[in-house]
C-alpha cells in the first residue's frame, strides 16, 4: 500500500503543476479527489484490509488527500495571479498617450429656437410667462370662448384625463386667462411652453412647443399687431420679408388672420408658407378673464416652435427633431 501511494502521490503532483489552466486543474482535482476519484476510490478499498493494516492505511491516505488538496489550492492561487497579471497586462493604459479628446455637445435647435424667440419678444417688452400643462376645460376652452357645443373643437384632437374634466393642454393661450386673471392691463406677455394634440407625420407631432404672444391696453390696434409681427419675423430670419395676412377665424380673436411668408423672401422658392396665427382678442375672452372689454383691447398671435425651427434650418421632416440622431443634432453645437 506504502508504494502504491507513493506512486500516486509522484503522478499527482506532477499532474497539479502541469495544469496549464484553472479548468485543466479542476479537471485533476476531480480524477483525484471527486466522489469518483483515486484517492476516494482508496478509503472505500480500506474495508477490503486486515483490521490491523486499516488504521495505518486510512492515516496515510488521508494525509495524502490533504497534501493534494493543499497542492491544488495553491496550484489554483498562481494560475489565479497568472491569470489577473495577463488581464492587466491586456487592459492596461498607457497615460502618457495623448487624449482622445471630448465631443461637444450642442443645445437642441428646438432649444435654440425657443431662446431666439424668447429674446427677440424680450427686446420688445414682453414678459415670460408659464402655466400648467394640465389644464381644466374652463381655461383651455371656455374662457378662450370654445363652449362645450362650440364646433371649433373638433379643430383640436384633445388628450383629455380623469373624465374630461382635465386635460393636456392644447395650446399655451390658458396662460394668458391666466395672466389676465391675475392682473390688470397693461398686460404684455409670451407663453412658451410644450402642448399636446393627436397628431402625428411629418409636419406634427403628439408633442410640440408653441408660443403664444398677448398685449391688452387701452386703444391697442390691429396696426400694432401688424408692425410687431413683421418686425419679430425680420429679426427672427436676419432678413426683410414680404408678409401676407389673410383673414381666418379662431374663437378667440374678432378679426383673426393667418400669416403667411413669401419663399422667395425668405430664400426658399417655394411661394407663400404659413406660420403663425393672430388676431385682435375677442370681447368675450376679456371678459372672461375679468378685464373690462369696452376700455381694453388686444391683440394674441400664436406661433409653432418646431415650424420656425424648419424654416430657420431648412428642415424638411420635423420628426428629425426627435430621432436622437447625434449626427443631425451635431449640425448645432
Amino acid at each position: 500500500m506504502t508504494s502504491e501511494l507513493e506512486q500516486l502521490r509522484a503522478r499527482a503532483v506532477s499532474d497539479i503543476a502541469a495544469a496549464e489552466d484553472l479548468r485543466a486543474l479542476d479537471a485533476e482535482r476531480v480524477t483525484l479527489l471527486g466522489k469518483k476519484g483515486e484517492i476516494t476510490a482508496r478509503l472505500k478499498a480500506l474495508g477490503a484490509l486486515p483490521a490491523e493494516e486499516r488504521k495505518s492505511a486510512g492515516a496515510a491516505i488521508n494525509a495524502l488527500k490533504r497534501e493534494l488538496a493543499e497542492a491544488i489550492e495553491t496550484r489554483r492561487h498562481e494560475l489565479e495571479e497568472r491569470q489577473f497579471a495577463e488581464q492587466m497586462a491586456r487592459e492596461s493604459v498607457d497615460v502618457t498617450l495623448p487624449g482622445r479628446g471630448e465631443t461637444p455637445g450642442a443645445i437642441h435647435p428646438i432649444t435654440l429656437t425657443r431662446r431666439r424667440i424668447e429674446a427677440l419678444f424680450v427686446q420688445r417688452g414682453f414678459e415670460i410667462v408659464e402655466g400648467p400643462e394640465i389644464e381644466d376645460d374652463y381655461h383651455n376652452f371656455e374662457a378662450l370662448n370654445v363652449p362645450p357645443d362650440h364646433p371649433a373643437r373638433a379643430m383640436q384632437d384633445t388628450f383629455y384625463l380623469d373624465a374630461g374634466r382635465l386635460l393636456l393642454r392644447t395650446h399655451t393661450s390658458p396662460v394668458q386667462i391666466r395672466t389676465m386673471e391675475q392682473r390688470q392691463p397693461p398686460i404684455r406677455v409670451i407663453a412658451p411652453g410644450r402642448v399636446y394634440r393627436h397628431d402625428s407625420d411629418r409636419t406634427h407631432s403628439p408633442m410640440f412647443h408653441q408660443v403664444e404672444g398677448l398685449y391688452v391696453a387701452e386703444r391697442v390696434s390691429f396696426a400694432e399687431l401688424r408692425a410687431e409681427l413683421q418686425s419679430f419675423l425680420e429679426a427672427f430670419f436676419d432678413t426683410e420679408l414680404k408678409l401676407r395676412f389673410r383673414p381666418s377665424y379662431f374663437p378667440f380673436t374678432e378679426p383673426s388672420a393667418e400669416v403667411d411668408i413669401d419663399g422667395l423672401s425668405l430664400g426658399t422658392g417655394s411661394g407663400w408658407m404659413e406660420v403663425l396665427g393672430c388676431g385682435m382678442v375677442h370681447p368675450n375672452v376679456l371678459e372672461a378673464a375679468g378685464v373690462d372689454a369696452s376700455r381694453y383691447t388686444g391683440y394674441a398671435f400664436g406661433m409653432g416652435i418646431e415650424r420656425l425651427a424648419m424654416l430657420r434650418y431648412g428642415v424638411t421632416d420635423l420628426r428629425q427633431f426627435y430621432n436622437n440622431d447625434l449626427r443631425m443634432l451635431a449640425q448645432f453645437a
